[in-house]
C-alpha cells in the first residue's frame, strides 16, 4: 500500500481523480491524504495535485503518541541511515512537527538506525491531518516546478491562460503519459500542450486564430522537443478516426458568445462530436456546465469538478468517456 499527500487546499476529489491516472485503487483517507494499492513509479512524479508518495507503514489517529505506537508495531525491512519528516497537512492537526520528528526518530534509533539529516538512506514521513495520520517511507516527491512556467513568463502570453499546475492535472486526466498522443483542439497559447508534453505525451494542438497558432508554437518550442500546432477548425479536425489517445480543451468563455458567426453552444456541441471521432476520452474545461451538450454528442460525463478560480469565474471540468 502507498500513502499520497495531496496538494491544494480543497481539491481532494480532483486530486484523487488525477492520482488514479498513475495509481490504482486510490481512496481518500483524510483532508490532504489518500491511499493507493499500486503506483506507476516511472510516471507518478509528473502528478500535479500529489506532492509525495510513500510506502505506507500504517494509519492512526492524528496525534504523536498514536504515530509512534504505529511505527513501534510495524515491521521494518530496511537498514541504513534515516531522517524523519513530519507535516501538519494544511495546518489542520495542530501538531508540533518537531516534537513528532524527535519522537519517531527515537523509535527508529531504538531499532538500531542512525540519523542522518543531510543524506539519509531512507526518509520516514509522518503526515497529520484533521481526521487521521499516516506514516510511510518516502518513495517519490513529485516535481514542483510549476512557478517556472507561469503564463506571464512564457514567450507568448494572453490573459486568461490556465495556471500550469491545473493544466498539468487536466492533461494527466486526459491520459498524458509516455507513448500517448494528446489533442487540444482549441489550444490557445498552448499551456495544456506544454504540460502534456512535460508529462511525456506527444501533444498536438489546433486553433482557428493564426496569432494563437504562432504563439502556441513559440511556447512549445521553448519547453519541448516534440509536438505540433496547426491552424484549423475544432468542428472539422484534419485527423483520421481514433488518431489520439485522449483530448483536452478549454472552451471559449461566455464573453465570447459569437465565434466567427457560430453560437457558443453550436461550437462546443460540434467540437465535442468531432473530438469523439478522433479520441476515446476527453476533458472539457468551461465556465459553465456542458453536460447536456456532452450527452448529445455521445459522451458520458464520468465526473465533473466545479472549481472556483475567483469571484467571477468557476471552472467546470468535465471528464468524458
Amino acid at each position: 500500500m502507498y500513502l499520497l499527500e495531496l496538494a491544494g487546499d480543497d481539491a481532494d476529489p480532483f486530486a484523487v481523480c488525477e492520482a488514479r491516472t498513475r495509481c490504482s485503487a486510490v481512496e481518500r483517507l483524510a483532508p490532504g491524504l489518500a491511499t493507493a494499492r499500486g503506483v506507476d513509479t516511472a510516471t507518478v512524479g509528473t502528478l500535479a495535485y500529489t506532492r509525495r508518495v510513500c510506502r505506507l507503514v500504517g494509519t492512526c489517529s492524528p496525534d504523536i503518541a498514536a504515530a509512534a505506537a504505529t511505527l513501534e508495531a510495524a515491521s521494518v525491512d530496511r537498514t541504513g541511515t534515516v531522517a524523519v519528516r513530519a507535516r501538519d497537512v494544511r495546518g489542520l492537526a495542530d501538531i508540533d512537527t518537531q516534537a513528532a520528528e524527535r519522537r519517531l526518530g527515537s523509535v527508529l534509533v531504538d531499532r538500531g538506525f542512525e540519523v542522518d539529516l543531510d543524506a539519509p538512506d531512507h526518509t520516514l514521513v509522518a503526515l497529520f491531518s484533521a481526521d487521521a495520520a499516516a506514516v510511510g517511507w518516502l518513495s517519490t516527491e513529485t516535481t514542483r516546478d510549476f512557478t517556472d512556467r507561469r503564463p506571464t513568463d512564457k514567450p507568448f502570453f494572453q490573459p486568461g491562460s490556465m495556471d500550469p499546475m491545473d493544466a498539468r492535472a487536466v492533461a494527466n486526466i486526459a491520459g498524458a503519459a509516455p507513448n500517448v498522443r494528446i489533442l487540444d483542439p482549441m489550444c490557445g497559447t498552448g499551456g495544456i500542450l506544454v504540460e502534456a508534453g512535460l508529462a511525456g505525451a506527444t501533444p498536438v494542438g489546433v486553433d482557428a486564430q493564426p496569432k494563437m497558432v504562432s504563439g502556441a508554437r513559440q511556447n512549445l518550442d521553448h519547453y519541448l522537443t516534440d509536438g505540433a500546432v496547426l491552424r484549423g477548425d475544432a468542428t472539422r479536425l484534419p485527423f483520421a478516426d481514433d488518431s489520439f489517445d485522449g483530448a483536452v480543451f478549454d472552451a471559449p468563455y461566455g464573453r465570447q458568445s459569437k465565434i466567427e458567426g457560430q453560437s457558443l453552444a453550436t461550437l462546443v456541441g460540434e467540437a465535442l462530436e468531432e473530438v469523439r471521432r478522433v479520441a476515446g476520452r476527453t476533458v472539457l474545461i468551461a465556465d459553465r456546465p456542458w453536460n447536456e451538450a456532452a450527452d448529445a454528442a455521445g459522451w458520458t460525463v464520468a465526473e465533473r469538478f466545479d472549481r472556483r478560480v475567483h469571484g467571477s469565474l468557476t471552472r467546470y471540468i468535465h471528464v468524458l468517456r
